[in-house]
């Protein structure tokens, strides 16, 4: 656990080291300062721009559930001011004299990962996101590669990054709705090729939100047929619309009836509590369930492997998010064909409201802020 004290003395020390060699990054953002608090303006500072980073001016910034969970102190603690925000999409304003992958002027974004070791075997695989060392997260993290200052997020107008790390964004992208590609879109884009959906299989999308939207879309263009399970019928038109050929409310149980050994995979999205084996009985033989959904500690689903015993031959795993290459691949993928969140874009001073709507699961799909209203 990482203290108030800790997170002040680390950034003073990173300052007193940086300065000398270079000027730090004035950065203004909206912060926690408690986890039962209102988000508050707030000025900090990040690290210099180095020879191989990118300065970012932020444009538009995407709200993830798991922002509010990390907020709350729903896996662990935190410490505070904390500026979350890790679906970031903006405009390069800087960049080292070593950049080559972007110029002054470009689109550039960045996800979950701002840095990592570089040197293990999953860094050099293109899966940074499982870094022996522990990859850097973009908020909250401790960034060992600049005297271990601990990370501020993207709700705020500018970020400093490596070009490593930071995604390129076609000039002919819809601007307003990149950010939440780069968690919502990559969390849901690695299962699915992960295990390999193709054209004509039966799949389905436990929980139709900021994930799980995404999730239909791309397994739509792959050619599947897709039903999606939600806990009410609010979404079902918007489902449909999306591609859908099936909505499934699973409050009601005649419409769970004949769907037992019926899909060759599923994505789970979902944050609260629920029960996993209700759609391992739904997998055919051989069929996977993808568990991307992180609800808080205190509601995290079991799976009895006595159950799983009698489900025998249905596979279960979990997936992060994905690596740079793969979160690239992806982004490209969707600009090329059209394929964005449903977004709602909104002010800096709307963010407390914002999540209490995701909480209270009265938002489609995605709160995207708009950097340019920062006080």
């Amino acid at each position: 656990m990482i203290s108030t004290a800790s997170i002040n003395q680390l950034n003073a020390q990173s300052m007193s080291n940086t300065n000398q060699s270079g000027s730090r990054i004035p950065a203004k953002g909206m912060a926690l300062f408690a986890k039962d608090g209102n988000f508050q303006p707030y000025e900090f500072t990040r690290h210099a721009v180095g020879d191989n980073d990118i300065l970012i001016e932020i444009l538009y910034a995407g709200i993830c559930h798991s922002d509010i969970h990390m907020g709350r102190g729903d896996w662990n603690e935190i410490a505070y001011p904390f500026v979350p925000g890790h679906e970031i999409a903006g405009r390069v304003v800087q960049a080292g004299k070593n950049v080559t992958k972007f110029k002054v002027g470009d689109y550039a974004g960045i996800g979950c990962i701002v840095n990592s070791c570089g040197q293990c075997g999953y860094c050099k695989a293109d899966e940074e996101q499982f870094c022996e060392k522990g990859m850097v997260g973009t908020y909250a993290s401790v960034d060992y590669h600049h005297h271990d200052e601990i990370t501020q997020g993207g709700y705020a107008n500018n970020y400093v990054i490596s070009e490593d790390y930071a995604i390129k964004i076609p000039q002919n992208a819809d601007i307003q709705k990149i950010a939440p590609l780069l968690c919502a879109g990559i969390t849901t884009w690695s299962p699915i090729h992960f295990s390999n959906v193709k054209k004509g299989e039966s799949v389905a999308v436990a929980g139709f939100g900021g994930l799980g939207h995404m999730a239909v879309q791309y397994m739509v263009a792959l050619g599947a047929s897709v039903t999606v399970f939600d806990i009410t019928d609010d979404k079902k038109a918007d489902a449909i619309r999306l591609g859908a050929v099936r909505y499934v409310n699973v409050n009601s149980p005649n419409e769970l009836e004949g769907l037992k050994d019926q899909f060759s995979f599923i994505v789970s999205t979902i944050p609260d509590k629920y029960d996993p084996m209700l759609y391992v009985r739904m997998l055919k033989e051989n069929g996977e369930l993808a568990i991307v959904g992180m609800p808080s500690l205190a509601n995290t689903p079991v799976i009895p492997t006595t159950f799983l015993a009698f489900a025998a031959r249905r596979k279960v795993y979990g997936s992060m998010i994905g690596g740079i290459k793969e979160t690239q691949e992806m982004l490209d993928y969707s600009v090329a064909r059209g394929i964005y969140p449903e977004v709602k874009i909104i002010s800096a001073d709307q963010i407390d409201e914002a999540y209490r709507n995701v909480i209270d699961g009265k938002v489609k799909f995605r709160y995207v802020i708009d950097a340019k209203t920062l006080k």
